[in-house]
């Protein structure tokens, strides 16, 4: 058996990454298992522009040597704003290459808890022994499927995170259902295509637009905070999770809801002419027609569609990690399928940890979000490093470049 590691990361999209690649340059043995950024490059469409900004938009602290901004310079060319799909996926794999280039690519199948830590099962069977390890295994597992589709196979009606192509719906009628901003500029790809497009939502009116417009640089800052996660003012509390868990119950669950709440970024508005938006009506049956679907709104009105793209959403539910099976799940306390966390990110499980989504129900909605890395980054790392007597990986360090741990980077 090989030595016991200290941390075995599950995931490579941003928040493992930035786990990671702080954990070593802190000195921890570490071992990333994972596709690089895999979500992004599979489950979102071509040509779609990142909602946050610029500066929400780094993996980990925007002052490190693999920010956005690092990225951009060594790269030799400005990036647009809003930021291209294709360039922070390309960041993502930048990151990775100069931090951990030697990531295990194998899934990882199944975390079982063992006397002084954890043997992670890989694909192919091999078992590997860690102290602790981090779970950032993203949010394509939740995808929420209202049960009204659920007799319409994938060809008629499909989750948004189930396409990175939509050039197969050129020509077609496609309904979009949700206006946030997945389906809002899912429903404007989709229109530039050559689709025939309609947004269904519950919600009343057009289109909902949010965003900082016109409120920049020095008032905007003022008004929102750098992660821009939830609305003016409001956001300076969500980007301060320790200082939101001091706050009543309520005042963090309006926090999530204000920040999840369906809205499209403002830079969208203008490619929006020619989608048509039926708000304050709901699908309350849905079934397949003539090769394509027929659907009977609440007002009884009804559609006909060649497809139908769910931009519903994601519901956190742990339990659909399939690589956490009873021996953990029977010991995870919980609250509404979220891990119920400590300041360091460990679970009720001691050693096992949780960032990214799962730990919204702890931190607020702030982890839900590329910007949050930052945050879950320098929590993690401080709770690692002054609780484990860590193996330190010389290697590892040295190929990290010296980079400064966030504690250092303070």
């Amino acid at each position: 058996m090989s030595t016991l590691l200290d941390v075995i990361v599950i995931g490579a999209g941003p928040y493992g990454l930035s786990a990671a690649a702080e954990l070593r340059a802190a000195g921890a043995n570490v071992r990333v298992h994972g596709s690089p950024m895999s979500f992004w490059m599979h489950n979102m469409p071509k040509g779609m522009l990142l909602r946050s900004p610029w500066a929400a938009s780094h993996i980990g602290a925007p002052s490190t040597a693999l920010s956005l901004d690092a990225f951009e310079r060594a790269r030799g060319w400005r990036t647009t704003r809003p930021v291209p799909l294709s360039d922070f996926v390309a960041y993502g794999h930048w990151f990775r290459e100069r931090a951990l280039p030697d990531i295990d690519e194998r899934q990882v199948a199944r975390v079982e808890p063992i006397d002084g830590g954890f043997r992670v099962v890989l694909e192919d069977g091999e078992p590997v022994e860690s102290r602790r390890v981090v779970v950032a295994a993203g949010i394509a597992p939740f995808a929420k499927r209202p049960p009204v589709f659920d007799a319409l196979p994938l060809e008629l009606a499909s989750h948004s995170s189930q396409h990175e192509d939509l050039t197969r719906f050129c020509g077609k009628r496609v309904i979009v259902i949700g206006r946030g901003q997945s389906g809002s500029e899912f429903a404007v790809l989709l229109h530039e295509g050559g689709a025939e497009v309609e947004v269904i939502a519950r919600g009343g009116g057009g289109m909902r637009w949010v965003g900082r417009a016109p409120h920049e640089g020095i008032i905007g800052s003022i008004l929102f905070d750098r992660t821009d996660v939830g609305p003016l003012m409001l956001s300076h509390l969500i980007a301060r999770p320790t200082l939101l868990q001091r706050f009543p119950a309520w005042v963090h669950r309006e926090s999530v809801r204000q920040a999840l709440d369906p809205g499209a970024s403002l830079w969208l508005r203008p490619r929006a002419r020619g989608v048509v938006v039926t708000g304050n009506k709901q699908v309350v049956e849905a079934t397949g027609s003539n090769g394509g679907v027929a659907l009977r709104l609440d007002d009884g009105s009804r559609r006909h569609a060649d497809h139908v793209l769910l931009a519903t959403g994601y519901r956190v539910d742990v339990r659909l990690y399939r690589f956490l099976g009873p021996a953990v799940l029977d010991r995870l306390r919980c609250a509404n399928d979220h891990p119920v966390l400590d300041e360091g990110f460990q679970s009720s499980i001691p050693g096992l940890h949780f960032v990214g989504a799962p730990a919204m129900q702890s931190f607020g909605p702030l982890v839900r979000f590329v910007s949050g890395t930052e945050f879950a980054t320098r929590a993690l790392v401080r709770a690692v490093t002054q609780g484990d007597s860590l193996t330190v990986d010389t290697d590892a360090k040295r190929a990290a470049g010296g980079r400064r741990t966030p504690q250092q980077a303070q």
